[in-house]
């Protein structure tokens, strides 16, 4: 058997009972109708059990939010109907994925062309142009080339 990961072995469990404590003490003991990837889950047929464990309730339905579960117990047989999912390659998971980063593109920053930040690699403002005098950087005419 090979590598489960919690949310196939969720998704497997839908339609089978399950018991979910939450990180407050109480446990839903129900059916599993759906779950998502944040590993909120609904649940139907639910006896929920209070933190000391003297009073219990039915509720014909229950949504529980997947940050506020403690932990998830499901039939043993569950785990040897689990399929694994399969490893999904070149979408920043995995091996030689980059991740999630800011998806910025090739080149450097902004509008600049070059490696040396806004201003190019030819500098910014104040750096001289092709086959002309140069330029002022923070004169009258501010970088419009007038000498002023």
């Amino acid at each position: 058997m090979g590598w489960q990961l919690p949310l196939s072995l969720l998704r497997t469990s839908v339609g089978h009972p399950m018991l979910v404590e939450l990180k407050n003490g109480e446990t839903y003991n129900g059916n599993l109708v759906s779950c998502d990837s944040w590993m909120n889950v609904s649940l139907r047929e639910v006896i929920c059990t209070s933190k000391d464990g003297e009073r219990f309730w039915r509720i014909a339905e229950a949504y529980v939010r997947g940050n506020q579960i403690k932990y998830l117990r499901v039939p043993d047989e569950i785990i040897t109907l689990v399929q694994d999912e399969p490893m999904r390659f070149g979408d920043g998971q995995g091996p030689g994925g980059r991740g999630r980063g800011r998806g910025r593109g090739r080149g450097g920053r902004g509008r600049g062309e070059g490696t040396r930040g806004r201003g190019g690699a030819r500098g910014g403002r104040g750096a001289a142009t092709r086959g002309g005098p140069p330029r002022g950087g923070r004169g009258g005419a501010r970088g419009r080339g007038e000498q002023g």
